[in-house]
């Protein structure tokens, strides 16, 4: 076999509940111009053939490309790789599971039951017995510091009365409201300085870091290695949080999640939560990685952080917000939608056409659960967000999950038919795993016929190449048929039960579609579904039908789709500064030229490793609200050059609340730069594009791969059901459904009575 060169190979691999997907794509050896490409999928957990699935994942390949047996437990060679893309569900799983790292909350005096605590919010308002989760935290210390901002909001005056700094942060005009900032309580002057945020800061008291030391040692002696630290104002006013990370580090935590330089927002409430949550997760993802990195030679974890150019292999993570981050710049706080961000960036990148503007709904139907979205020529990122409980902030894709997916377990219980939120997982897996699971979603589709056994992953068994089991699926079903016909006095046939619970299925995944668009006051059917994950295209055109939407995309690699959007991402990094003006006409200049700065700040990181300037961009953007409200927008500079953000805040506001308060003041809170490094120059042509100079024709009869029993929607039993391979049809091929088609990446697409055209990247399915 012909050699690869040296650190030509691209390696992307998404870790997820169930199945562990691994794309990777290296120079054709007779034509080193193009590029080949190989897709390994095996389970998240076997732990009795595997301690890593990304690892086994990539050890797979490796053999397969350079054509030498590597056995395993022994550490992966590096010198054929350019890099690694990851992305993990390790500290979302954490979360979820409370298996986090034992840490102490190190508050401002007077603060201590601040998270315990909360905001008082109850979402299940009707029920009697209240239930809040739990703190991450374990043990509590306050330190006697303060500061306060002098003044206040409410003064109509305010800024009038407020104090004025020169360019050296030197007060030229103290404060004259009826706030004045008097002497400190030993009868000294106050100390006054600039915040970041502008804002003038009262130092009240400052840290006595004799005792912090003893306190700390206290934790550091009942083993803590991990703690938050969360002061009251830090956000404009960090020393205080800084001088107490630096004794911690003296004294040898490993973790130390300063609020302050996490998220420099206002709110001590949500930058606390997010800090504990920062200090729960990072230690349990870097626990993850040392493993991960201990499964390939030594010169990978120091090439971590890496260079676009540099002579080892970089590895490069997925972030919550669709960006790639080095492991400098990875942590927990970062990664909770790690997994999935992948998925949406491959579907809009791959479906998103700038022309007609559709917009698209993302659809990922996986093996533990289902991710929606939705894109509309950009990312849509919220910054606050709840999972399990834990209210976070920090950017993250706009993505609903709920528990449905291949491995929700199948269950009858007082007259109705579930499907989860339990899941099989991928250990002991769904009944047909051959592991003794539960009967899951995969299940149905296995006896329905929308799962075929010759054209599923073979990886089952001790051998792991058994293919599934249907005989364990179709014994459990009758026994739970006997048990249905029994207590509803009925004669369900076994295909009505079986697909009793794919209905149940589906109408849990369209829950969360509608709360992305109908909530949101969006037409659900002026979308276009694009349904990827390894059971998307099992049901994509029935919740279509459901939603009201005409056109299904389903992209040749649907089923590790996570996985290719790696390929596709971009470097991130950002910079985040506080803010507490008033946009106005006077200072307008003032705020942009900070953004200008910061974003000459983040240019220079993204050239430092290694990015040539035409392939930098940045987004800018002003975090505002009216004054004396609590929510804020975070917008985007307009792409006119006009800087109108104050327009462009009005028009998202009358959108997403249906009002303006006219003549109240416009507040910045924030002040954000996203520089991007491109890695990937263009796709080409859209599917859109594609569409309209396609001459399709009908597919040959000849292109059938077999025929096989299926159960379609409305039709029932479909015995002579033709299915046919992607590999052997060709662009510009029309099927006239019901019918089957296996992927690139062997997932079954069922395709009701229906239109699909073969598309050079997808399978474009008209709905009638």
């Amino acid at each position: 076999m012909p050699s690869i060169p040296d650190h030509s190979l691209r390696i992307c691999a998404d870790r997820g509940g169930t199945f562990c997907d691994v794309h990777a794509s290296y120079p054709n050896p007779e034509n080193p111009q193009e590029r080949k490409e190989m897709v390994v999928k095996l389970l998240s957990q076997d732990p009795g053939n595997y301690r890593d699935a990304p690892t086994e994942g990539i050890r797979r390949i490796l053999e397969t490309i350079t054509g030498d047996q590597i056995p395993r437990g022994k550490p992966l060679p590096t010198d054929k790789i350019d890099y690694i893309r990851l992305s993990t569900t390790v500290a979302t799983n954490a979360l979820l599971e409370r298996k986090g790292m034992k840490h102490a909350l190190v508050i401002t005096k007077g603060f201590k039951d601040l998270i315990l605590i909360g905001n008082q919010s109850r979402p299940r308002i009707f029920d009697l017995n209240i239930r809040r989760p739990s703190p991450l935290y374990s043990e509590v210390i306050e330190v006697d510091e303060r500061v306060t901002l002098v003044g206040y909001t409410s003064d109509p005056e305010s800024a009038e009365h407020a104090i004025q700094f020169d360019n050296d942060h030197k007060i030229t005009k103290p404060y004259t409201g009826e706030a004045t900032a008097q002497g400190n309580e030993d009868g000294s002057e106050p100390q006054i300085v600039e915040g970041l945020s502008g804002e003038a800061v009262h130092i009240l008291k400052k840290p006595d870091l004799s005792e912090v030391e003893k306190s700390l040692r206290q934790l550091y002696e009942k083993d803590y290695r991990s703690i938050a630290v969360i002061f009251a104002h830090s956000y404009t006013y960090p020393e205080h949080e800084i001088a107490v990370g630096k004794v911690a580090e003296k004294i040898g935590f490993t973790q130390i999640s300063l609020s302050s330089q996490l998220l420099p927002m206002i709110k001590m409430l949500p930058r606390g939560v997010s800090s504990t949550a920062d200090a729960y997760l990072t230690p349990i993802l870097r626990q993850y990685l040392d493993g991960f990195f201990a499964g390939f030679d030594s010169e990978l974890k120091g090439a971590g952080k890496g260079t676009q150019e540099g002579r080892h292999a970089r590895v490069e993570f997925m972030g919550s917000d669709g960006g790639l981050l080095d492991l400098d710049n990875f942590s927990g706080l970062k990664s909770i939608l790690s997994g999935p961000a992948g998925g949406v960036v491959g579907y809009a990148l791959t479906s998103w056409d700038e022309s007609t503007k559709k917009p698209i709904i993302g659809l990922d139907v996986g093996g533990t659960s289902t991710d929606v979205s939705r894109y509309a020529g950009r990312y849509e990122v919220t910054y606050e967000t709840t999972t399990a409980g834990i209210s976070i902030q920090s950017p993250q894709l706009d993505i609903n999950t709920v528990a449905a997916g291949g491995g929700s377990c199948l269950t009858f219980s007082n007259g109705l038919f579930k499907a989860g939120p339990e899941s099989a997982g991928a250990e002991p897996g769904p009944a047909c795993y051959r592991k003794g699971g539960p009967l899951a979603l995969t299940d149905a589709n296995l006896l329905l016929g929308r799962i075929l056994p010759d054209f599923f992953p073979k990886i089952f068994g001790k051998s792991e190449k058994e293919p599934l089991d249907i005989e364990v699926s179709r014994q459990a079903f009758e026994k739970l048929r006997e048990e249905i016909n029994q207590y509803s006095d009925s004669k369900l046939s076994l295909d009505d039960v079986v697909y009793g619970f794919v209905k149940v299925a589906n109408e849990t995944m369209c829950r969360p579609i509608r709360s992305l668009t109908e909530a949101k006051g969006y037409s659900t059917g002026k979308h276009t579904l694009a349904t990827f994950g390894g059971a998307g295209g099992q049901h994509a055109c029935e919740i279509a039908r459901l939603l009201g939407i005409d056109n299904v995309l389903i992209h040749r690699y649907s089923s590790i789709l996570s996985a290719y959007g790696l390929a596709l991402a971009d470097r991130v990094y950002e910079l985040q500064e506080p803010s507490s003006a008033s946009f106005t006409d006077n200072s307008c200049a003032g705020l942009i030229g900070r953004l200008d700065s910061m974003q000459e700040k983040a240019t220079k990181v993204l050239r430092d490793q290694g990015f040539a300037d035409d392939k930098i961009q940045a987004e800018r953007y002003m975090n505002m609200r009216f004054d004396g409200t609590d929510t804020s927008i975070m917008v985007l500079d307009p792409s006119d050059g006009s800087h109108d953000f104050a327009g462009e805040f009005k028009r998202q506001h009358k959108e997403e609340f249906g009002f303006l308060l006219e003549g109240k003041a416009i507040i910045v809170d924030d002040l954000k730069v996203r520089g991007l490094g491109k890695t990937f120059d263009t796709l080409g042509q859209t599917v859109y594009e594609e569409m309209k100079t396609l001459q399709s024709k009908d597919v040959e009869e000849s292109k059938r791969s077999c025929t096989h029993s299926v159960y379609f929607d409305g039709v029932g039993r479909v015995d002579e059901t033709p299915v046919y391979e992607l590999p052997s049809l060709e662009v510009g091929d029309l099927i006239k459904g019901p019918a089957m088609i296996i992927d690139d990446t062997q997932t079954i697409v069922v395709v009701p009575k229906s239109e699909v055209v073969v598309t050079s990247r997808h399978l474009f399915i008209r709905l009638h």
